[in-house]
C-alpha cells in the first residue's frame, strides 16, 4: 500500500509538470478519490490507508488538506501503481474540478456519506468497493460490445 502524502505529491507534481501551474485543491481531492476506486476496480485492493470523508462538494481526506504539495518530493511507487496513476490521470487530469465534483457526488460512497448533510462524515470503504464494481461491471459490459 502506498502513502497517501506520496500518491498527491506525484499527482500533483505530474498536473504541474503536464499543465505548467499547480492542481487546485478540489481537483487533488477528487483525483485521489477516483485513484482509491481504480485501484480497487484493478487490483481487489484501496492504493493508499487513509479516509474519505464526504463534504458538500465532494470526497476529502484531511491528510493533504493543509499540505503543500508541490515542494515534496515523490518517493518510489510500487510498480503495480503507476498504471492506476496513469489511467485516472488521463481520464480526470484535464477535466475542471466542478465536473469532477459531479461525478463524485454521483458515487454510492459519497451519496451515502451526505445522508446527513452538514456532518462530517466518513465515506465507508465498503462504499467504495461497491462504486468500484459498478464501474468495472459497465467497462466489462463495454468491452464484450466492443466499445472500449
Amino acid at each position: 500500500m502506498e502513502d497517501v502524502l506520496n500518491v498527491a505529491a506525484y499527482i500533483s507534481q505530474r498536473y504541474y509538470s503536464e499543465y505548467g501551474e499547480q492542481i487546485d485543491k478540489m481537483k487533488l481531492h477528487e483525483i485521489m478519490y477516483f485513484a482509491q476506486r481504480e485501484s480497487i476496480i484493478q487490483t481487489g485492493e484501496p492504493l493508499f490507508d487513509a479516509t474519505f470523508y464526504g463534504w458538500k462538494y465532494g470526497p476529502v481526506l484531511k491528510e493533504i488538506l493543509d499540505t503543500t504539495l508541490i515542494s515534496i518530493e515523490p518517493k518510489d511507487f510500487i510498480s503495480n501503481c503507476f498504471p492506476i496513476l496513469n489511467k485516472v490521470f488521463e481520464s480526470y487530469a484535464g477535466k475542471e474540478s466542478w465536473s469532477l465534483s459531479r461525478l463524485t457526488q454521483g458515487e454510492l460512497s459519497w451519496k451515502n456519506s451526505r445522508l446527513l448533510e452538514n456532518a462530517d462524515n466518513l465515506m465507508s470503504l465498503e462504499d467504495i468497493h461497491k462504486d468500484a464494481e459498478r464501474i468495472k461491471t459497465g467497462r466489462e459490459k463495454l468491452n464484450r460490445l466492443g466499445l472500449l
